[in-house]
């Protein structure tokens, strides 16, 4: 069997290895594809490895000689799965490989809009320090985490990650999930599994996205994006929110209306922001959120990390090999 993999510099910079991968199968690696070389790249490989390439009805027909799509990310949303199905090919993911990377960038930019970091670092090193009259000062009010709300939208396994490490901040954290029977303890019960020790100090309680808007004092996003979830940071939704509130955006682009944030940082409304993602990447030009005020923008980088990237490999590896001996490994 041959295998391709179209989009190398998307994951590595030389300082990982795909032996994983190329020890199983004969793998030519490309550094990029694009929709416009896809076909000629695919070739008449019978294995693809892949991340945000879309595969649809016409690309099943186009490369008849695939069996095997290993998608090297969690998310699948470019994969026509049914159409999948109809030309038998198989598609795998790779689940809860950046939990931790994920969840480290969400509180960096939660620790960044807090405390203005960066801001007062920038200003010592203009000399402000050097040229002040007292042995303190600050540019910008500094949050105290402790005793705020943190509203989780989506409660998956970095939701789950973030909202560990909330509450070893003293923080109170709600959530919204589509799915809240999964995480509570039993019928009637508010409190999520796991829920002990020190967490009796602050609540975690599950509830309505409208609760949640209305009520957190940072509101940290960590969904997939569906039908429900898009263009859930809309203007309408924004008014909701306590003045001063703070965005943080690691889960998908589309969730958020970008024109609208704008519009709330410019005002006010949202104190600060912070994205990892948006709606077209890479970014454009003329996205509205680079000219917008009291935010941090960084390259969809949150599941970046060395370690991250090493699983990645070893899992798009494993699902590989179980494939090869018949068995299903995060089959999608």
């Amino acid at each position: 069997m041959k295998a391709v993999y179209l989009e190398r510099g998307a994951v590595d910079h030389g300082d990982i290895s795909f032996d994983p991968i190329t020890s199983l199968i004969e793998t030519k690696i490309y550094d990029n594809t694009t929709e416009e070389n896809k076909y000629e790249h695919i070739g008449d490989a019978e294995v693809v490895f892949s991340n945000k390439i879309i595969f649809d009805e016409e690309t099943f027909t186009r490369c008849p000689k695939l069996k095997y799509i290993g998608v090297c990310a969690t998310g699948y949303n470019v994969i026509d799965i049914e159409a999948a199905k109809r030309h038998r090919v198989a598609v795998t993911n790779v689940p809860a490989y950046s939990t931790e990377s994920v969840a480290q960038l969400a509180w960096s930019f939660i620790l960044e809009c807090a405390g203005r970091i960066s801001m007062h670092n920038e200003s010592v090193h203009r000399g402000d320090w050097v040229r002040s009259e007292t042995f303190c000062y600050w540019l910008s009010p500094i949050t105290e985490l402790a005793g705020k709300t943190i509203g989780i939208v989506g409660y998956g396994n970095i939701g789950q990650r973030v909202a560990e490490i909330a509450r070893a901040f003293k923080m109170n954290v709600l959530v919204s999930t589509a799915h809240p029977e999964k995480y509570i303890k039993a019928a009637g019960s508010e409190s999520p599994a796991g829920t002990s020790g020190s967490a009796a100090e602050t609540e975690l309680r599950f509830t309505t996205l409208d609760d949640l808007f209305t009520n957190a004092d940072i509101i940290s996003l960590h969904c997939p994006m569906t039908k429900e979830t898009e263009a859930i940071i809309c203007k309408e939704n924004i008014a909701k929110m306590k003045d001063g509130v703070i965005i943080i955006n690691v889960s998908r682009g589309g969730l958020v209306v970008e024109k609208d944030l704008t519009e709330a940082l410019n005002s006010g409304k949202v104190s600060h922001a912070a994205v990892d993602v948006v709606s077209e990447e890479p970014m454009k030009a003329d996205n509205p959120l680079l000219t917008a005020p009291n935010l941090i923008i960084t390259p969809h980088m949150a599941w970046a990390s060395v370690e991250a990237r090493t699983r990645l490999i070893e899992a798009i590896a494993g699902n590989l090999e179980a494939f090869l001996k018949g068995e299903e490994l995060n089959r999608v």
